[in-house]
């Protein structure tokens, strides 16, 4: 058997469920989905679905410990149109409470790109990439 090529769920642990609920709501104007309840929450996008879940219980349910900091060798990411986006993206994010832990700037592949972290840290890139434009629906095109 082999695995399709997609991503369904991606769960970000979280200590305070109402804060980073609210950061997504602000920076991106998401809105969560009718199936989010008690400790969880989720947020449907392009394809895929984030969700919120409070940090120690995803822990427990995937049998590790809670604890630990640093970079986990995660990130997500966030495609954007042009590169003037990225700058309009990282602030908006910004002012909703993020930190921003790499500044809009030019990269070594040739895109242009930063970083945030969430309320909880979570590691967010906002890239524009121009040899994987996005198309009308705003998915990278990678052929």
């Amino acid at each position: 058997m082999s695995i399709e090529p997609r991503l369904t769920l991606l769960t970000l642990g979280v200590t305070d469920l109402a804060r980073t609920r609210a950061f997504y709501e602000k920076a991106f104007g998401w809105k969560a989905a009718k199936a989010s309840q008690g400790d969880v929450v989720f947020f449907k996008t392009h394809g895929t679905v984030i969700a919120l879940y409070p940090r120690h219980l995803l822990a427990e349910d995937a049998k590790v410990p809670a604890h630990g900091s640093g970079f986990s060798g995660v990130t997500c990411a966030f495609n954007v149109p042009t590169k003037e986006d990225v700058a309009k993206v990282l602030a908006t994010a910004e002012a909703a409470g993020a930190v921003i832990k790499k500044p809009a700037q030019d990269v070594f592949w040739g895109g242009h790109s930063g970083y945030f972290a969430d309320p909880e840290g979570h590691l967010w890139e906002v890239a524009w990439n121009p040899f994987s434009p996005l198309d009308e629906d705003g998915f990278m095109q990678m052929d």
